[in-house]
C-alpha cells in the first residue's frame, strides 16, 4: 500500500514539470539553458513501469508541455519514443543502481528530444532545409542535454530509490 501511495505522489509530481521548465533555477544552467525536466521525470517512470506506461506517460507529459507552448513544434513524438524505449530497457535490466548509465540515458534522451524539436522547426515549420545548421540551435540542444545528463544520475537514482523500491 505504501508503494502505491508513493507512485501516486510521483504521478502528481508530473504537474511540476511545466513549472520547472519555465522557472528553472539559473544556477542549474549552462550558457543560459537549463536541463530538460520532462526527460528527468520520464526516465525513472519508464524504467520502472514498462514500455506502454512509459509511452502513455510521455504522451500525457507532452500534452501538458505543449498546452503551455504557443509554438508550432511538439514534444509528443520524442517523449512517446523515449518512454517506450526506456521502458523496454527497464524491463530488460534494472538501472536503479547503475549511476552513470542513468546519466547517459538521460543525455541521449534529451539530445534526441532536442533534435526532434530542431528538425520539426526546420522541415515542418520553415518548409525548407536551407537554415539547416544554425550553430545557436545546436548549442542550445547540446547545453540542455549536457545539463540533463549531469543532473540525471543524482536525481533519477534517488527518485528510483525513494519512489519505486521498498516493500509492495
Amino acid at each position: 500500500m505504501r508503494r502505491l501511495n508513493k507512485k501516486s505522489l510521483y504521478q502528481c509530481l508530473a504537474f511540476l514539470v511545466p513549472l520547472l521548465t519555465f522557472f528553472s533555477p539559473s544556477w542549474i544552467s549552462l550558457v543560459g539553458v537549463g536541463p530538460r525536466w520532462a526527460e528527468l521525470w520520464l526516465l525513472p517512470w519508464a524504467l520502472e513501469e514498462g514500455p506502454f506506461s512509459g509511452a502513455f506517460s510521455g504522451f500525457l507529459l507532452g500534452l501538458i508541455l505543449d498546452s503551455m507552448n504557443l509554438g508550432t513544434t511538439t514534444n509528443i513524438p520524442a517523449l512517446i519514443f523515449l518512454g517506450y524505449w526506456w521502458g523496454r530497457l527497464g524491463k530488460a535490466d534494472k538501472f536503479g543502481d547503475k549511476f552513470f548509465v542513468l546519466g547517459f540515458l538521460a543525455w541521449l534522451g534529451a539530445f534526441a528530444s532536442g533534435l526532434s524539436i530542431w528538425v520539426q522547426e526546420i522541415f515542418l515549420v520553415n518548409g525548407s532545409y536551407m537554415p539547416l545548421f544554425n550553430i545557436w540551435a545546436f548549442q542550445t540542444v547540446l547545453a540542455g542535454s549536457i545539463m540533463t545528463g549531469i543532473i540525471a544520475p543524482i536525481l533519477c537514482s534517488n527518485i528510483i530509490r525513494f519512489f519505486f523500491t521498498g516493500k509492495s
